[in-house]
C-alpha cells in the first residue's frame, strides 16, 4: 500500500519566515503598550498624590534649669515648672492673650451680685489615670490653697482663705467673696490637683511637695519617663481635642540659656526654649533653625524711689520727666536687646483690653530734657559736668540684677543721662539680694526691674498706695489720691467697659507722674529645627503657652492620593506638593 506523505518544508519556507515575523512583532506592540501604560500610571500617581503629615515621631527642647516641684501650685518657681505644668495640668480657666479668663476644664461660669461665682464643669473630663474629673477636685485644690503652709505664695493664700467654697453637685462649684473682687477669675487658672491621688496627704506637706516622681495632671501630655537630665511626655489618651501627630515631647535639662545653641549645634536638641538677645547672630546664621517671636507679658522698667530723703531730686515730677526724655530707649532696643523690644508708653501691655494707644508718650528729645532741669533748678553750678541744686549733685546708684544683659542696659542708660549731666551709677546685684536687701526694705535710690503683667490688668499690686509699705510691690511709694480710686473702682467693678475707661484715665495720670519709666516689652524667641513642621505660636501670655497648637505639630510624612486628603490637615512643608516616589 502506498502511504502519501506531506512533503517536507525547507528551512527557508516563506510561511515559517512569516510566521516568525507575526509573531515578533506582537511581542513588540503588546511590550510598547505596557510601558505607555506603566508611564501613564507613573505619571497619574506623581499628579495624583500629596504629602500629608503622619503619626510619629519625638521632638526634642532643651530648656534652662529643670523642674523642682511640678506640682501646679508652684509653677512659677523655675521656667521649667512654668513649660512642664502648662502640659500636664488644668485649672477651670486660662488666661488669653488680651489678659482675659476663658473656659478650659469650665465650660462658663455666672456671676451674681460681683461676688459669688458659679462654674459649670465639662462633662467626660479626665485625669491621666482615667478618674473623671469632679467637684470635689476643685475643694480639694482650694484646701490646699487655702493653707496657711503655702509660705511661699502668701498673697495667693490669703486670697483664697477669704473665699468660701461650696459644691452644688458633682459638676457644679460655687466661689463666695467676702466682697467684688474682680480679678478673681485669673486665679482660677490654677492648675487643679486630683483629690483620689492626694487626698491623703496633709496639705501642709502638698503645699511645698514636689510631685516629680508621680505627677498626674489633666493636660493634654502625660508623664512617660523622668530622668536625671530630660523628662519624656507622650500625649494623654483621656485627653479631648485632637490627638498629636509627634509621639512624644522631651525636655531637655541645661544649666543655662547660653548653652542650648550649643545643644542645637551638636543635634542634641530639636528646639531652643528661649533664645536670648545675644545668642541671635549665632540663631539667625543656621540655616535649618526657624525662629518664632512674641511680644512677652512683661516690660522693664526704671523705678525711682520716690521716699528716700537721699535722693530729693526724684520728688520733683518734671525731673523725672525730664529723665524719660533724656533716655533713647529705641536705641537701647536696638544696640543693646539686638532689636528684640517693642518700646513701652504704658505699665500695661498693648495686647490688654485696657491698654490706651494714646496717652502721652516721651519721644527721644535731650534738648526738651535739658530744658527741664535746667526750669527745676539743677544747673551746673561749679563746672565738674555733674548738675546740682542747693550743694546736692545729681547723683545716684541704679541697681538692677547682675545678668549681663541688666547690666549693659543700666550702663547705656547711665551714659543718655550722662550727657545731660545726671551721674547715674550702675550696681549690679545678684537678682535675690536686689529684692530682699534694696527693693523690699526699700534702700535704693533707683532700680532697673522687670514686672511680669501675665493675666488680668489690675495695677493695685504694683502701684496702690497701700502697697508703698511691708511687703507690697509699690517699690517706688507713688501715692497719688486718685489713682488709688481708680484701682480701687477698677477691681470692684465686674463690666470690662466701665473698667477699662478707670484704667484709661490710670494711665494717663501715670504717664504724667512717671513713678517709674517704662523702657520696652521684651520680645520672646523661639528655635524649633526645620525638620519639624507647622510650628506656629502666635501672641503668647506666657513662653509656655508655645505649645498651644502642639497638635498640629508634626516631624513624619506620608503620601496618598489628591482626593483622600481631608480637609482639616494642617498645611504640608514648603515645596511638599505632587512629586515622583522614588523607584
Amino acid at each position: 500500500m502506498v502511504q502519501s506523505r506531506s512533503p517536507s518544508l525547507p528551512p527557508t519556507s516563506p510561511a515559517v519566515s512569516i510566521g516568525r515575523h507575526l509573531r515578533w512583532q506582537v511581542i513588540l506592540a503588546l511590550a510598547g503598550i505596557l510601558s505607555l501604560a506603566l508611564l501613564l500610571g507613573y505619571s497619574t500617581y506623581q499628579v495624583e498624590t500629596v504629602l500629608v503629615p503622619d503619626r510619629g515621631g519625638v521632638f526634642r527642647e532643651g530648656i534652662a534649669g529643670r523642674p523642682q516641684y511640678l506640682n501646679p501650685l508652684l509653677c512659677n518657681v523655675t521656667e521649667a515648672d512654668q513649660d512642664l505644668c502648662g502640659l500636664l495640668y488644668r485649672g477651670l480657666t486660662r488666661i488669653d492673650k488680651r489678659g482675659r479668663a476663658v473656659p478650659d476644664l469650665a465650660s462658663g461660669w455666672t456671676i451674681t451680685d460681683d461676688v459669688l461665682y458659679t462654674f459649670r464643669l465639662k462633662p467626660d473630663q479626665y485625669w491621666h489615670d482615667g478618674q473623671p474629673i469632679t467637684a470635689d477636685d476643685v475643694l480639694f485644690t482650694v484646701g490646699i490653697l487655702q493653707s496657711p503652709d503655702l509660705l511661699n505664695l502668701p498673697d495667693l493664700a490669703s486670697l483664697w482663705r477669704s473665699v468660701q467654697v461650696e459644691k452644688v453637685d458633682d459638676l457644679t462649684v460655687r466661689f463666695q467673696l467676702s466682697e467684688p473682687f474682680t480679678p478673681f477669675l485669673d486665679y482660677t487658672a490654677i492648675g487643679l490637683l486630683p483629690r483620689h491621688v492626694w487626698g491623703q496627704v496633709p496639705p501642709a506637706q502638698l503645699a511645698t511637695m514636689a510631685l516629680t516622681s508621680s505627677p498626674i495632671g489633666s493636660g493634654p501630655l502625660q508623664v512617660a519617663q523622668i530622668d536625671t537630665d530630660h523628662i519624656r511626655l507622650e500625649p494623654s489618651p483621656y485627653a479631648g481635642g485632637n490627638r498629636p501627630y509627634i509621639a512624644a515631647l522631651e525636655f531637655h535639662f541645661y544649666p543655662d540659656h547660653a548653652n542650648l545653641l550649643t545643644a542645637y549645634l551638636n543635634d542634641e536638641i530639636d528646639g531652643i526654649s528661649q533664645i536670648l538677645p545675644q545668642d541671635l547672630p549665632v540663631a539667625t546664621a543656621q540655616p535649618d533653625l526657624q525662629l518664632f517671636s512674641a511680644v512677652q507679658s512683661e516690660y522693664l522698667s526704671v523705678v525711682f524711689n520716690l521716699a528716700n530723703p537721699d535722693v530729693p531730686f526724684f520728688q520733683e515730677k518734671e525731673v523725672r520727666q525730664a529723665l524719660f526724655y533724656g533716655l533713647d530707649r529705641q536705641r537701647l532696643v536696638d544696640e543693646v536687646a539686638a532689636g528684640q523690644g517693642v518700646v513701652a508708653h504704658s505699665p500695661f501691655l498693648p495686647e490688654s483690653w485696657a491698654y490706651d494707644p494714646a496717652i502721652p508718650h516721651y519721644p527721644y528729645d535731650p534738648v526738651r530734657a535739658s530744658q527741664l532741669l535746667d526750669a527745676a533748678g539743677w544747673v551746673d553750678s561749679d563746672g565738674d559736668g555733674i548738675r546740682d541744686k542747693d550743694g546736692q549733685p545729681f547723683r545716684f546708684l541704679l541697681y538692677t540684677n547682675d545678668d549681663d544683659l541688666r547690666t549693659r542696659l543700666a550702663e547705656r542708660i547711665a551714659a543718655d543721662w550722662r550727657a545731660l549731666g545726671i551721674d547715674a551709677q550702675p550696681t549690679p546685684v545678684t537678682f535675690a539680694g536686689l529684692v530682699t536687701d534694696f527693693l523690699t526694705p526699700r534702700r535704693f535710690d533707683a532700680a532697673l526691674i522687670g514686672w511680669d503683667l501675665t493675666g488680668d490688668p489690675d495695677p493695685y499690686p504694683l502701684w496702690h498706695s497701700t502697697q508703698a509699705e511691708g511687703g507690697g510691690q509699690n517699690y517706688s511709694g507713688w501715692a497719688n489720691e486718685e489713682a488709688d480710686t481708680l484701682m480701687e473702682q477698677g477691681r470692684a467693678i465686674v463690666n470690662e467697659e466701665e473698667r477699662r475707661a478707670l484704667y484709661v484715665r490710670f494711665q494717663q495720670l501715670f504717664a504724667d507722674e512717671l513713678p517709674a519709666l517704662p523702657l520696652y516689652y521684651p520680645v520672646y524667641t523661639y528655635g524649633v529645627s526645620s525638620r519639624v513642621h507647622n510650628v506656629q505660636i502666635g501672641a503668647l501670655a506666657h513662653p509656655s503657652e508655645r505649645f498651644a497648637t502642639f497638635a498640629e505639630w508634626y516631624i513624619l510624612t506620608r503620601r496618598v492620593p489628591a482626593n483622600q486628603v481631608p480637609a482639616t490637615l494642617p498645611a504640608t512643608p514648603p515645596a511638599a506638593g505632587p512629586t515622583p516616589l522614588s523607584p
